[in-house]
């Protein structure tokens, strides 16, 4: 068995995670496994839902702000915003 460490965990945190995995009578390696494999679960669900989502502005919205935000770039200076 080989020896891991984690930079920047206190005794604090050290000692909650210790006590989980007694508590779910597993290995801490094996916590940390399984605590892994959900959170990347969790993360892929996330993303799914953010950009899988419906429009938040109509086209007809998008195309006014579009308008309006290059005309404001214009107006104060900023750079070339034609392939904006």
């Amino acid at each position: 068995m080989e020896i891991r460490s984690i930079k920047g965990i206190d005794v604090k945190t050290w000692l909650k995670f210790k006590s989980l995995a007694a508590k779910k009578r597993l290995t801490m390696g094996k916590l940390f496994g399984n605590m892994l494999e959900e959170y990347e679960k969790n993360a892929e669900k996330t993303w799914d839902i953010i950009l899988n989502s419906g429009k938040v502005l109509s086209d007809k919205e998008a195309d006014d702000i579009k308008k309006i935000t290059l005309k404001l770039r214009k107006e104060r200076g900023f750079r070339d915003v034609s392939s904006f």
